[in-house]
């Protein structure tokens, strides 16, 4: 392979990387903000549009690991550095490189802050079930399987005054 032809290949690549991870980041602000609103359908707009974007990272990532297989180098990013030091000699892809790993990074914290509050909600819920089903005060223990043991529903008459 010609190193310039697999430098304007990787040149495309982090440009649409770095494109997609700035929409992400987006997309998991607007997420966050629909889960405070409670606003269930913006959320699900939401989560089709995060699920396209890391469909495209994916397609971009398994670019990056052919051009990597092709070169006989490891799929990682020792590969990535690699490739990037033998058809980049000046360096400048490098720095897009370095900030696709920024933006993925950021876009982490913003999956785990919105999974933390989804975490957190779900507890909430789950509590507010065992209470009204009567199953808040009784142990929780564990099947042979693994799977929650259900212990025989309380009966519980729930009146509307």
């Amino acid at each position: 392979m010609d190193p310039d032809v697999c430098r304007e290949h990787l040149e495309k690549l982090l440009a649409d990387e770095v494109s997609a991870l700035t929409r992400l980041e987006g997309l998991l602000d607007r997420e966050h903000e629909h889960l405070l609103a409670n606003d269930v359908d913006e959320l699900d707009r939401t989560g089709a549009e995060r699920q396209s974007c890391v469909g495209e990272l994916v397609r971009i990532e398994d670019e990056r690991r052919s051009l990597c297989r092709m070169m006989n180098l490891p799929l990682d990013a020792s590969g990535v550095d690699r490739l990037l030091n033998w058809c980049d000699p000046s360096h400048a892809l490098k720095r897009r490189w370095a900030d696709c790993g920024a933006r993925a990074a950021n876009c982490r914290e913003r999956n785990d802050r919105n999974g933390a509050l989804v975490t957190a909600r779900l507890r909430r819920v789950t509590g507010m079930l065992e209470v009204l089903t009567g199953r808040a005060n009784q142990p929780k223990v564990y099947d042979r399987g693994g799977a929650f043991e259900s212990p025989q529903p309380s009966t519980r008459v729930l009146a509307r005054a």
